[in-house]
């Protein structure tokens, strides 16, 4: 095959359909946007919608809005526009909180709907948050937690599990689950399965009711583009909702809150996933943000994020792997998320020199050079250009002198 060049990537810069979307968001000058895993980018009209939250439904109308602009409905109303993108029923996700504080929700739920057993399942190498509320979830309820695999969850779960928990998408490696066949093996044994949708939602083309999935949790501020602490989204399967027992009561769970009740009668439905008071500037932020997937086939979308993976891979092999890297993430694109990792020894110098050159990815510690592919706005000469400036930088060797670093650079 002859070598990758940038005029390849302009000719399929050309014939991609999804080309266009790109006019979808303000994206600044000089930049290559690989991290949008992080934090999206700002789709157009965002910053307006919410201008007119602070200045009209806020600085004029004032209370009247969680009435007259519907802020009372949002959460259902905006769970309601993501829940195609989730492959999801409108009345199964509602928007609120955060992955961990729904995460906890969840799997206490998914506990109290399994009584008697006594293990909490969970990834090995997961997000660390997610763990460290596994963890507590087993002390709250003395359950012991088994961590295996990700590859190794279906095979581990038995009639002890109450409930198995792992992410879609892994967030270093970016190693996609079988949704499906994953959760038809939890289920064999009779445990619930919760999904950590953070890598997946926005970039994948998942069916959350097709492949019987209990439970999920995902991202806004991801590939979502709800901006920086967006709220999260929670799926409760309709079939479980009657019985969706969860931990945090607060007053917008409530069946009847402004009766002002001292007891707790929960709501019917999506609505019982809620606590508190939702924060309005982002969750109006992330409706804003998603009107940048109208007429997106998610299908499209993904086929199209899996090819930018492609690109950067064959361009390593080419071009990189002479430098001692080393993908980390899965060749074949169907067992890989949206996003490429490259191992590096001591490359959290070379992640920052990118960056300096307007080129932005992360790091992930140890040696995880992370590349995003937000196929919305991202074209394949990008990823081209990209990865010339990467091999211009391991070419040049001197970052090998640069200080060493432990932490993220984003």
């Amino acid at each position: 095959m002859p070598a990758l060049t940038r005029q390849d990537c302009l000719a399929l810069d050309a014939a991609d359909p999804l080309a266009g979307l790109r006019d979808r968001f303000d994206l600044p000058e000089g930049v290559i946007y690989l991290d949008g895993n992080s934090l999206g980018a700002l789709p157009k009209g965002v910053a307006e919608r919410v201008e007119q939250v602070v200045r009209a439904e806020w600085g004029r109308d004032l209370i009247r809005s969680w009435n007259t602009a519907d802020w009372y409905g949002a959460p259902g109303r905006v769970g309601a526009k993501l829940a195609p993108l989730l492959g999801a029923r409108p009345g199964e996700v509602t928007i609120t909180d955060t992955i961990s504080v729904n995460l906890y929700k969840l799997l206490v739920a998914a506990v109290r709907m399994r009584p008697g057993r006594t293990r909490i399942l969970c990834e090995a190498g997961n997000f660390p948050s997610d763990n460290h509320i596994v963890d507590s979830v087993a002390r709250q309820f003395g359950l012991e937690v088994v961590a295996v695999p990700a590859g190794e969850i279906a095979a581990a779960v038995d009639g002890t599990v109450a409930v198995a928990t792992l992410s879609h998408v892994n967030y270093r490696s970016a190693l996609m689950q079988d949704m499906g066949a994953v959760t038809e093996a939890i289920h064999r044994a009779g445990a619930l399965a919760v999904w950590d949708l953070a890598h997946s939602s926005g970039a994948v083309r998942l069916d959350l009711d097709g492949t019987g999935a209990d439970f999920a949790v995902g991202c806004g501020y991801k590939y979502l583009n709800g901006g920086p602490g967006a709220p999260s989204h929670i799926f409760v399967a309709e079939r479980h909702q009657a019985a969706f027992d969860q931990p945090l009561t607060g007053w917008f769970a409530h069946a009847a809150p402004f009766r002002f009740d001292p007891g707790f009668a929960r709501a019917d439905g999506i609505r019982a996933a809620l606590c508190s008071t939702p924060q309005m500037l982002s969750l109006i932020a992330l409706e804003a943000a998603l009107e940048a997937f109208a007429g997106v086939d998610m299908g499209a979308l993904e086929a199209k994020g899996r090819a930018l993976g492609d690109l950067l891979i064959r361009f390593h092999d080419e071009r990189l792997a002479r430098f001692g890297t080393a993908v980390a993430s899965p060749r074949a694109a169907a067992r890989r998320g949206s996003h490429v990792s490259i191992a590096l020894d001591g490359g959290f110098p070379v992640m920052a020199r990118l960056i300096e050159r307007g080129i932005i990815g992360d790091f992930r510690a140890p040696d995880i050079l992370r590349f995003g592919f937000a196929p919305l706005y991202l074209c394949f000469a990008d990823i081209y250009d990209a990865a010339e400036a990467l091999e211009a930088i391991l070419a040049a060797g001197d970052w090998r002198d640069a200080p060493v670093a432990t932490g993220a650079v984003t």
